[in-house]
Parts: structure tokens; C-alpha cells; sequence
């Protein structure tokens, strides 16, 4: 493979220009794509074998029409103390309010005093609205109607907020603009030039470009959600950046040793180039391992998100090349430059720019067992909060207290119990019974009877649909929609269903958004354990290739769980328990997303390997190229350590900017792959490997002979390259520009 790339580098450099303006055609052909297609319209999932879902598609069977999923909007009154909202000075407000809210994308609005939507206390009532389209559809008009009728409801002297769907807002552009600040300081102070700081981030920005314009295009057509692409930028921002700094490292790395520009290209890509192809490979397996789970938008998520990196890498292996034949000698440092013009290398400062990385090497392996156990128990204390951890699914109730929809949550809560805000729907399927009424009343009564019911609406003819073999009836519990009560309570009716089928031969299932995500956690809990085999599985083959050794990726892999859990740990902490939320502008805790350990593993191991390719094969070829073990790990953090601290910065900060996301779900990603890499890379890739490298010794890199003649030698190390280049005849290889001396 090494020499593969290295022919690849070589030719981009060489065909410089054809490199670049393929690409930036492709950028142009993506961007065009994406802004004549339509908005994505999915912003919801499907969970397929599920009650949940088993529900929800009878009832677009049977009730055609009834599960439509365009956009809604609750708006809750509430009158001034010591009044009633009937009273006849609110009870006109509310209906001028009400009045208001039609439009042109509006389907119905529901009276809420013609639809006894009045609390007992008559203090409040709430409006309920339907739009014909999807939120992610609905106009600026159409939203600017709802705000203006519930500003007038207030100039009226009325409580006035808001709910629904209809509110929804698509993550925001803008916050990836932190992170990309951050890595061009890092990568100014890494490089010490501006070129070369520029290279990564421009190639990350048009791979990034490329694969979100890419996305946007084929969302329609593929019914992507609205936020594929976040979790796309997200990925790419970290890996384009992180890939091409390896390459342009290398590529310096190859010049201060006296190489010419475009052997220096082919080198570059020849080793480094292979490191970046199995990193990302690692990634890409994680990400798209996520269709085991079979829910399909994690699934197109993580498809898409993998479909990025890919482009990262390809970036990294043409683009970057390339890029680098334009840049000339200004890839280098100045003071690099001016050691160049003088007839001097730059080979001193890179030693020089290397010594803290040989000093921290040399300190683990005086001290294995200290560094080791610290690191293994300072993540254990860190992940001790992850055996709390519960899982839900964010709603109005996740919001800060400011926004409009928290305070029509808590109305509701407050003028109707902490159930409304999330009831359930059953569905009695009675195709198979004799008397479709009298199955209905049964299942009624059993379930008023269950503990934390509030209250169950009455059977009446308009809860069946035009056949009169299904009904449909909806169960207010007692409790707040994401509390264990709520959850008992779904089991509990799924328990009794057997019996009910028994007695009236007809079928009971329970659906509805609060059931959707009991069903969703459930799912994602089951699936974790497959996943993480199958993921760790493949990239311990993967890895077992890469370094020709068994122990290497084993540790790899225990280093990752250790690092995941630790994170998890972390997320718990803050957006459960609500530890330091004011730092990271958590200002309600609650139940932990339900796929955000799935989410973690996936995409945390595709990254954490990344520090493990990049940081060990360095040791590796230092290793196969004769070094004794312990010399060849400082001479893995002599070249090393510097970038992948540098690319572990760069990653934190990309994602740490999307902390300040107003979505919930967003915000929680960003600070949990954040923590996960700064876990792991400065705790495990950083103490906790070259601690268990030193302790293991030659016995790390033990590969049995059996084994070793099955796997395929991918040559990532280079040794393969080298051997072929010191074969050629003097100058063969030499067909590249020199750095000009004069510069």
C-alpha cells in the first residue's frame, strides 16, 4: 500500500492542477445540487420492530389520514391571577387569539372551549393547531402568524406560550465557526507558517463542502433528516483536519531531511498517507456499523457521516499534494526558510520542537506502573456517574426555561398534570372480535385500573374508525412523560394485553411519542452489545493487520472501552446531574439521550483509533527499522506527540462548538465527543499506551508465525517503500523540485 500511495502523492504533485480542478469541480458540481434541491422533510424515525411502531403503521391503515405528520402547535392561555380563563373578557381574548392563527398552510385549529381543552381549575386552556406541512416547510409567515397571535393574546393581558413542533428549529449554522477559529491557531503554532496552517483547514472546508452540499442534495430524495448534515460537518470538520495535518507534518518532516519537493510528497503520503487510509477506515466501519442497530435515520446518519471521511481521506491523499506543490517553500517555518537560504536544515527545530514529547516518553518508561494505574484510575472515578445513567428521548420539558416552549410545558403540566404533556395512545385492534365495543370498554376498564393512570378517555363511536373494527383511546398518566412511573406504566399495559386477547379476542398495543422513545431506548440498550462486537471486532482484524501484532490492538481496544465509559461518565455528570451545567449552559438536566452511547461507541472508537494509528505505527517503523522497544516508543512521541496533541486540540475544538447549540441533542454530542477525545487521546493514547508498550517490551509487537503468514502485509510502516527506493539507481527517484535555496 505504501508504495501505491507514495506513486499516488507523487502524481498529484506532479498534476497539480488537473488535482485541484477536479475537485473543485466536484465542490461546484455538490453546491449546485444543493441549492437547487428541495429541503429535507424527515425529522422524525421510525423504530422498526417495535409496538411503537407496530401501532402507528395499523393506525395509517385503518385510520387513513390520522397519523398525518405535518407540523403542530399548541397554544396555552392562562388567565391573570384570581381570574378564570372563561370569563368573558379572556374567554374573547382566547378567541381572538385563536382567530389569528389561520393561514394558508394551517389545516385546523381546535377552539379550545368548544373542544373542552379548559383545565378543572379554569385558570387554563390551550389551542391546538394543525399545519398541512412538515415543520422544516412551514414559511417565515406562517411562523411570524403564530408569534404575532400569541403576542396579541398577551398585550391582552393573558399568559400566552407556545409548543409544538411548529417551533422546531434547524440546527444552526455558525457553530463549527468556534472550532475552525481554534484549529487555525493551533495549527499556526504548530507549523509556525501561515500556508501551511491554511492547508488543512482549506481541504477540510472543501471536503466538508462536498459531502454536506452532497447531503443536502440527495435529502429530499433519500429523506434525510435535518440533522445528517450537522453530524456530517461535525465528523468531517475534525477528521479533514486531523488528516491533512498528518500529511503536511510528514511532508516537512521529509524536507528537513533533505528530500526533494515531490519525493518529499510521495513519502508523505506513502506513510503518513497510509496511516490516514486505515484511520479512516476505522471510521468508517464504526459509522456505518450503526445500521445494525435498524433505525434507519441513526442509520442514514451514520452512512452519511461516513460518506464524509471518506472524502476527507481522498482529500488527504490527492488534494493535499497537490496543494502542496503550489505552496512552494512557504509550507516551511521562516526561520526553517532562512536555515534553508543559509545551507543549513530545519531538522534541529523539528528535534527541537520534539522534546517535550522525548522527555514525556522517557518519564513513562521510567515510571510504567505509576503512569498506568493513574490513568486507569482517574477515567474509573470519572466514569463511576455512568451507572446512573438514564436514558430518554428530549421534549419540550429539555428546554431552558426561557424559551416559550418550556413555559407552555410547564402550563400544561401545572393546569392539567405532569402527564399531559406526554399521553399515550392505544390502539385496540378488534378485527378479530365479536363485539368491537365491548372489547374497547374492557380494555378501558383494565387500564383505569393500573397505578399512575390520571385519566382514559371514554369509548364513543368517533374513537373507531369507518371499518368499526379498530379504536383508538388515549391514557393520561400520572407522572411527567420521561419518569419510570410512565415507563411502568407501558409495561404494565403491554402485560395485561395477552390476558385482553384471551377475553375479547382483540389485540391492544400502545403508541404515541412517549412510548416511541420507551421503545427507542429499549432497542438501542439490546443492540449496544451486537454493535460493539461487530465494531471492535472488524477493527481489531483491521488493526491486526495495520501493526502485525496481537497485544497492540487488544490494548487498543480496552484502552478505547475505558476511555468511552469515561466520557459517558462525564455527560452523565453534567446533563443529568447537572455538575458544572452552568459552564456548558445546561440549564435543565434529565434523562441522557437515548442514542448517545450507541452514538459514542461508534463514532469515539472510529476517532480514538485514529491517535492509535497515527501515534504507534510511528513506534512501529521505528521498531521494525531496528530500534529496541523502549527507544522506539520516544522515538514515536519524538515525531508524533507534537501533531497528535495538535490534532487532539483541533478535534475538542470542533466539536466543543457545538456546545453552544440551542439543540439539546446537539449540544450533548458536541460535549460527549469532546470529552471522549480529550479522554482519550491525553489519558489513554498518551500515558496509558506507552506505559503498557513499556511494560510489555518486544512481547507487544508478538505476532504467532501461523498468523503472520495470513494476514496480508500492508506495508503501513513503509519498510516495503524504502527497500524498493534504496534499490533504484542513484537519482531515479529524484525527478521532483528542490526547495530552492535561495528562498
Amino acid at each position: 500500500m505504501a508504495t501505491f500511495l507514495y506513486r499516488l502523492g507523487r502524481l498529484a504533485f506532479r498534476r497539480r492542477w488537473y488535482v485541484a480542478l477536479i475537485w473543485v469541480a466536484l465542490l461546484a458540481l455538490a453546491g449546485t445540487g444543493a441549492a437547487t434541491a428541495s429541503k429535507a422533510t424527515n425529522n422524525s424515525f421510525s423504530i422498526p420492530g417495535t409496538e411503537a411502531q407496530h401501532a402507528f403503521d395499523l393506525l395509517e391503515q385503518r385510520f387513513p389520514g390520522k397519523t398525518a405528520d405535518g407540523a403542530s402547535a399548541r397554544v396555552v392561555f392562562k388567565a391573570p391571577d384570581g381570574q378564570k380563563i372563561t370569563d368573558p373578557a379572556n374567554k374573547a381574548a382566547v378567541e381572538k387569539t385563536v382567530a389569528e392563527l389561520a393561514g394558508p398552510q394551517v389545516a385546523s385549529v381546535a377552539d379550545p372551549f368548544l373542544g373542552k381543552a379548559v383545565s378543572k381549575d379554569g385558570t387554563t386552556a390551550y389551542a391546538s393547531v394543525a399545519y398541512k406541512v412538515k415543520s422544516n416547510e412551514l414559511t417565515d409567515a406562517s411562523r411570524d402568524t403564530l408569534k404575532d397571535a400569541a403576542q396579541h393574546g398577551r398585550d391582552a393581558g393573558l399568559t400566552v406560550e407556545t409548543g409544538g413542533s411548529a417551533l422546531q428549529s434547524m440546527p444552526e449554522a455558525g457553530s463549527e465557526i468556534i472550532g475552525i477559529i481554534v484549529s487555525a491557531v493551533v495549527l499556526l503554532i504548530t507549523f509556525g507558517s501561515l500556508v501551511a496552517a491554511g492547508l488543512p483547514l482549506l481541504t477540510a472546508i472543501i471536503g466538508v463542502g462536498i459531502g454536506v452540499s452532497t447531503i443536502t442534495a440527495l435529502a429530499s430524495l433519500l429523506d434525510l433528516s435535518g440533522n445528517t448534515s450537522t453530524l456530517a460537518m461535525m465528523i468531517g470538520l475534525a477528521v479533514g483536519i486531523d488528516y491533512a495535518l498528518f500529511i503536511v507534518s510528514r511532508y516537512r518532516a521529509e524536507l528537513a531531511e533533505g528530500r526533494e519537493r515531490e519525493e518529499a510528497a510521495g513519502r508523505a503520503v506513502g506513510t503518513a498517507g497510509s496511516a490516514v487510509v486505515f484511520a479512516g477506515l476505522t471510521v468508517v466501519i464504526a459509522l456505518a456499523g450503526l445500521a445494525v442497530v435498524n433505525i434507519p435515520m441513526l442509520t442514514k446518519m451514520g452512512l452519511a457521516a461516513a460518506g464524509t471521511v471518506a472524502i476527507a481521506v481522498l482529500i488527504a491523499l490527492t488534494l493535499i499534494p497537490a496543494l502542496l506543490g503550489f505552496a512552494g517553500s512557504k509550507v516551511l517555518a521562516r526561520k526553517d526558510r532562512k536555515s534553508a537560504a543559509a545551507g543549513g536544515g530545519s531538522g534541529a527545530s523539528d528535534e527541537e520542537k520534539a522534546n517535550l514529547g522525548t522527555r514525556w516518553a522517557r518519564f513513562v518508561l521510567r515510571r510504567p506502573v505509576l503512569v498506568l494505574l493513574a490513568g486507569v484510575i482517574g477515567l474509573g472515578a470519572v466514569a463511576v456517574p455512568a451507572a446512573s445513567l438514564q436514558l430518554g428521548l428530549p421534549d419540550d420539558g429539555s428546554q431552558p426555561r426561557s424559551t416559550t416552549q418550556r413555559q407552555a410545558y410547564d402550563l400544561l403540566s401545572e393546569g392539567f398534570g405532569p402527564g399531559f404533556n406526554g399521553p399515550l395512545m392505544l390502539v385496540v385492534d378488534a378485527a378479530d372480535s365479536k363485539d368491537p365495543k365491548a372489547a374497547a370498554d374492557h380494555v378501558a376498564g383494565v387500564v383505569k385500573g393500573l397505578d399512575d393512570v390520571a385519566a382514559v378517555s371514554p369509548v364513543t363511536p368517533a374513537s373507531f374508525n369507518k371499518a368499526g373494527n379498530t379504536a383508538t383511546l388515549t391514557v393520561v398518566p400520572k407522572s411527567k412523560p420521561t419518569s419510570t412511573e410512565t415507563e411502568d406504566l407501558v409495561h404494565a399495559i403491554r402485560d395485561h394485553g395477552a390476558s385482553i386477547t384471551e377475553q375479547t379476542g382483540a389485540k391492544v398495543l400502545v403508541t404515541g411519542s412517549t412510548a416511541m422513545n420507551i421503545d427507542v431506548s429499549q432497542k438501542l440498550n439490546d443492540a449496544l452489545l451486537p454493535y460493539l462486537a461487530l465494531v471492535v471486532g472488524l477493527a481489531f482484524l483491521l488493526l491486526m493487520v495495520v501493526f502485525r501484532s496481537v497485544l497492540v490492538p487488544l490494548k487498543a481496544a480496552l484502552g478505547f472501552l475505558l476511555s468511552v465509559v469515561a466520557a459517558l461518565g462525564a455527560v452523565v455528570a453534567v446533563f443529568q446531574w447537572g455538575w458544572l451545567g452552568g459552564l456548558f449552559q445546561v440549564e435543565e438536566t434529565g434523562p441522557i439521550m437515548s442514542m448517545m452511547p450507541i452514538f459514542m461507541v461508534g463514532v469515539v472508537f472510529g476517532l480514538a483509533m485514529d491517535y492509535e494509528v497515527f501515534l504507534v505505527t510511528r513506534m512501529r517503523e521505528a521498531y521494525v527499522h531496528g530500534e529496541r522497544p523502549g527507544q522506539a516508543i520516544v522515538t514515536g512521541f519524538r515525531h508524533g506527540a507534537r501533531v497528535v496533541t495538535a490534532a487532539a486540540v483541533i478535534m475538542i475544538s470542533v466539536f466543543a462548538g457545538f456546545i453552544g447549540s440551542s439543540e439539546s441533542m446537539i449540544k450533548m454530542i458536541g460535549f460527549g465527543l469532546a470529552i471522549a477525545v480529550f479522554f482519550d487521546a491525553f489519558v489513554v493514547r498518551m500515558a496509558i499506551v506507552p506505559a503498557v508498550l513499556a511494560l510489555l517490551g518486544r512481547a507487544a509487537w508478538w505476532l504467532p508465525s501461523w498468523l503472520a503468514r495470513l494476514l496480508p502485509n500492508v506495508d503501513v510502516e513503509g519498510e516495503g517503500l524504502r527497500k524498493e527506493l534504496a534499490a533504484e539507481p542513484a537519482g531515479a527517484a529524484a525527478a521532483g523540485e528542490r526547495v530552492p535555496s535561495g528562498v
